[in-house]
């Protein structure tokens, strides 16, 4: 299915009655929806369908010029009958969150010339005026799976104290504001079984979301909770997991006061730990992520406490394959797998002095030319942060300074398609050395 084709689906689904595959074609739609409104077939949907389209918190847009320029094109296609609907249709346009730049192309429209519409645009250009309308109005899109943070840690204002967390928390909807403003929804989804950690682990399998490790007030644990795991058979706390072929990898970490170079491989069929081939050095604050069948790992400290340019690739019973170095040394950073290509962002680096600093820089990898390119650095430190890649964007959630202890309460978005970072609004809780996942969770817990 393609934007091109998705309404043909639409329509054939509809008229065999096959409730199955128009669940997809729509939902199809309404994620694609600028281009599937630019496309011949969409002047050709009923009113009905279109509304349905329009009112729904699936439907994806960047902005509400997008929908009023799908209604004018629906409209336009047929005038002289369609002309009645402009008013029930522009209702599903919140114009209040246009930027004037927007709404100058709204009145621009040549359909306004029409005497019939005259008074439609004056009620549009006043909702448009209203500032108290849009202080508190925002269009809703809910995606199809819902990120995830769980556990961490959280300085106190007065940077005295600190809070570990077992809660998870989980974004339900992005709301966008007036002009480029957009916010998460967060609502909290339940609390892990006893301890509280960070620095923790975290892994999605066949859609059950297994914790692994990390640390309890600076003591390293070992447990996975909670429906009675085999313990790792180390305790690992800034360290990396992937799954690859249905087994969980643990991969190095701290254990105790060193970094480690052990690898585990769990098997949630025989629920069982047994050691792989080691790293060939011992890392902590690495990241390992798993792309086309192989399991990369970038970065991370070494026992002398300095950050690592390095990437490589782990076999778990032939060891490493070195590529491309990355162009900074960097630890407790994120990394995601978007397309083929792997996106590095924030964390710490060691400057010319051996001090530990904040890295701002991001890289992207390329496998096919095994090398590295800048793209956009973040505008504030994330250290420690969580990250995800959600509908074909790069989340990275919290964090922290190293070079102020300063809490990052704030969710940056990159967006390949603008090749800038966007904020997303803030943290729901505790935003240190958290773990970030995507799940599809009941619609219950949604609405």
């Amino acid at each position: 299915m393609n934007p091109q084709t998705c309404l043909d689906v639409v329509s054939f689904a509809e008229a065999y009655e096959m409730a199955q595959l128009l669940e997809v074609a729509d939902d199809f739609v309404l994620r694609h929806f600028q281009i599937v409104a630019c496309t011949p077939k969409f002047t050709d949907l009923s009113a009905k369908k279109l509304l349905m389209y329009l009112n729904s918190n699936s439907l994806y847009v960047p902005s509400e010029l997008v929908i009023f320029k799908a209604v004018v094109a629906w409209i336009q296609a047929k005038p002289k009958i369609r002309l009645r609907l402009a008013h029930e249709l522009m209702k599903t346009v919140q114009f209040p969150l246009m930027t004037f730049k927007e709404f100058k192309e709204v009145r621009s429209q040549t359909m306004w010339s029409n005497p019939n519409l005259a008074e439609l645009y004056e009620k549009i250009f006043e909702d448009f005026c209203s500032s108290e309308t849009a202080q508190h109005q925002f269009r809703i899109y809910m995606p199809k799976e819902s990120l995830v943070v769980i556990g961490g840690d959280q300085i106190s204002e007065d940077l005295s104290s600190r809070n570990i967390s077992r809660e998870l928390w989980f974004g339900n909807s992005l709301r966008n504001h007036i002009g480029v403003k957009k916010a998460l929804e967060w609502r909290k989804l339940g609390e892990m079984p006893e301890p509280a950690r960070f620095g923790h682990e975290v892994a999605v399998l066949k859609g059950r979301l297994y914790v692994f490790g990390g640390k309890k007030y600076y003591e390293q644990l070992n447990i996975n909770p909670p429906k009675c795991l085999a313990e790792m058979q180390e305790k690992r706390s800034s360290f990396s997991v992937v799954v690859l072929n249905e087994k969980i990898y643990a991969i190095g970490g701290h254990s105790d006061t060193d970094p480690i170079d052990s690898v585990e491989r769990y098997c949630p069929s025989t629920n069982s730990w047994n050691f792989t081939s080691p790293l060939d050095l011992p890392l902590s604050g690495h990241v390992a992520k798993v792309s086309q069948g192989q399991i990369f790992i970038t970065g991370g400290g070494n026992n002398d406490y300095l950050c690592v340019a390095s990437l490589f690739l782990y076999h778990p019973e032939t060891g490493s394959t070195y590529l491309a170095n990355m162009a900074s040394p960097r630890a407790h950073h994120c990394m995601e797998i978007l397309g083929e290509c792997l996106y590095v962002a924030g964390g710490v680096t060691t400057d010319d002095t051996m001090t530990i600093v904040d890295q701002l820089s991001c890289e992207v990898y390329s496998p096919v030319a095994n090398c590295w390119t800048a793209f956009a650095s973040l505008p504030v430190p994330h250290v420690g942060a969580g990250s995800a890649i959600l509908e074909g964007k790069f989340y990275v959630l919290g964090g922290y300074s190293q070079e102020d202890y300063t809490d990052t309460k704030v969710v940056h978005r990159y967006d390949p398609a603008i090749q800038k970072w966007e904020n997303m609004g803030k943290m729901p809780g505790p935003n240190n050395d958290i773990c970030a996942s995507l799940l599809c969770l009941p619609m219950h817990l949604r609405m």
